[in-house]
This record gives C-alpha cells, sequence and structure tokens, in this order.
C-alpha cells in the first residue's frame, strides 16, 4: 500500500491525515510551515514532521498538498534549495488546494518534466466530512493518474460515490472556482435578507422556515443560516477565502469577457470583511456587514456548529 505524505496541515489536512491512516494507509510524513502543527499531528499519527519538502517526498509515495493559495502551491514546487520535486521521479502529487486553473497546469508541467505525476483533487466539502471520508472530490489531470490513486481517494470519498474525474489539467479547478463562486454569491444573499428581515422587526426564525419552503432555500441556509442570526462564526470555510475564491472566478470571467456583477459585488463583501479585520470568521460572518449594529467586533464564536455543516472550503 502506497505511503503518504501530506503537505498542509490545517483543518482538511490534518483530517484528511487522520482519515487516511484510520482506514490502514501508512501516513509516514507530514510538513506544514507551521512546525508546531506538524509536529503535534506527526506525535498523534506515529510519522515524521519534516522541517524539508524533499523529505516528504522521499519517505511517500504519494503525496498530498493542502496549501492556501496560488503563491504557496507554486512555492512548494519551486522554492530552491528545498521542494517536493527534488527526487520526485515515479511519485504522485494530489493537489488538493483551491487555486487558480493554470497553476494547477504549470505544477503538472513541472511534475512531469522531474518524472512524477500530478492530479487535482479540489474538494467541495468542510473538515467533518475530511475526516469520515466523505469528501466531494472533482478531479482532473491524466486519466492514468487518476486511475492509479483512485483506490486511495475513494477511502476519501464515501466508498468513491462523491468522487468524480473531470478532465485535463485545469477543469476542476474551473469548476471549484464556480460552485464557490455561486455559493458566495448564495452567502451574501442570504446575510441580506436575514439583516433586512431584523431591520424590519420580523421574526427571524419564522423567516428562515419560510425561506426553505419557498424560492428563497438554498444549502447556506442550512448552513450558515443559525449562525448568521446569532453570531456563531466559528470558522470552517474563512471570508479570507471566500474572497479568494470569487476572486479566482473572477479573473476567470475577464479571461472569457463576461461581465458578472453579482460575482463581483459578493467578492467586494468578502473583500471588506477581510479588510476590516474579520476575514477569519467563517463565510456566515458576512452577515456582519449587513445586520444593523453590528460591525468589526465579532460576536460570540464559543458555540459548537451542528454535524450536518457541508460548507464548500478547505485548509
Amino acid at each position: 500500500m502506497e505511503r503518504i505524505g501530506i503537505v498542509g496541515v490545517g483543518r482538511m489536512g490534518a483530517n484528511m491525515a487522520r482519515r487516511l491512516q484510520a482506514v490502514g494507509y501508512p501516513v509516514t510524513a507530514v510538513y506544514d510551515v507551521r512546525v508546531a502543527a506538524a509536529q503535534a499531528l506527526a506525535a498523534e499519527l506515529a510519522c515524521d514532521a519534516c522541517t524539508k519538502l524533499a523529505h516528504v517526498t522521499a519517505v511517500a509515495d504519494v503525496i498530498l498538498t493542502v496549501v492556501t493559495d496560488d503563491r504557496a502551491q507554486l512555492q512548494i514546487f519551486t522554492n530552491k534549495p528545498d521542494n517536493l520535486l527534488i527526487g520526485a521521479a515515479g511519485k504522485v502529487f494530489v493537489n488538493c488546494a483551491t487555486v487558480a486553473p493554470a497553476t494547477h497546469i504549470k505544477v503538472e508541467q513541472l511534475a512531469k518534466k522531474c518524472g512524477a505525476a500530478t492530479l487535482e483533487g479540489c474538494m467541495a466539502s468542510s473538515i467533518t466530512q475530511a475526516r469520515a471520508g466523505t469528501l466531494y472530490l472533482m478531479c482532473a489531470g491524466k486519466r492514468r493518474t487518476f486511475a492509479k490513486v483512485q483506490p486511495l481517494l475513494r477511502k476519501l470519498s464515501d466508498g468513491g460515490k462523491l468522487l468524480r474525474y473531470l478532465g485535463p489539467a485545469g477543469t476542476a479547478a474551473k469548476v471549484k472556482a464556480l460552485v464557490n463562486m455561486v455559493m458566495n454569491i448564495n452567502t451574501a444573499g442570504l446575510a441580506e435578507g436575514l439583516g433586512l428581515g431584523a431591520a424590519l422587526g420580523l421574526d427571524l426564525q419564522m423567516l428562515r422556515e419560510i425561506f426553505s419552503q419557498t424560492g428563497a432555500n438554498s444549502r447556506v441556509l442550512v448552513t450558515d443560516g443559525a449562525d448568521m442570526v446569532n453570531r456563531e462564526h466559528a470558522c470552517f470555510f474563512s471570508g479570507a477565502h471566500a474572497a479568494k475564491d470569487s476572486g479566482i472566478a473572477l479573473a476567470l470571467a475577464r479571461q472569457a469577457r463576461l461581465n458578472l456583477p453579482l460575482a463581483a459585488a459578493t467578492y467586494k463583501q468578502f473583500k471588506k470583511l477581510t479588510q476590516i479585520g474579520l476575514g477569519d470568521l467563517d463565510k456566515s460572518g458576512i452577515a456582519e456587514l449587513t445586520f444593523k449594529g453590528r460591525g468589526p467586533k465579532p460576536g460570540p464564536q464559543s458555540r459548537a456548529r451542528t454535524p450536518q455543516r457541508n460548507p464548500i472550503g478547505h485548509r
């Protein structure tokens, strides 16, 4: 069975590592720029906490990368004198971050020159699903690479029920950008609807129930509605990441010469949330911009979310 390395052990990467270890895959190495986080997970899984990216490649056959953005994705493959492509011949990299399609294509090209292979493994799920092995995974790259790691990916995607191969490199990243773009628009719209309802003196429990039974219903209503009302913004998918991902979609729209006013307005809202210092809140925190009497200071975040929560995001 393939040895597994994990680069990026935030909320998503750490739980994917735990899941793979639990189903029998040997996790041999973890790496994170936050050394303490890597060391803590390595102690839990009894594996190496690598301080060098090249060491991860040396002791693993399949390396999953779960980093924050395009810059981080490129850096782990190109940084000199230490990167994942040193001694990478025969290795497979499954890159799970939400980054621009061009970044995935570039990484595939770099890996090919070294005799390695890459696959996009874009995730449309969150922390609970990462730990349970029920991630919705959208994959792209060489079909033979997908076939090679499919048994492993099935362990992360409810036995493969939630696993999709979409096509050549860049395809999954395009789809993921659109998924998050629409989700973010829905989130911003829900925040405005609930904020206006509150300003009009309506019972927000009643309003959410009626939303759920009419054309105002959405997955976001289930995952974020109560949190917006109660100001419970413990982070599953941050406002800062929502801004980043909406930005990726808008860049694709510019390339296609399309005007997307709703996506642009949503991007501005999440960007504003980040600029006022609330970008680390969950995306439900966008309600802090719409409810009267709210502002830069977030409300209580101590109560846990319900198990049904399933936003799009990772890290």
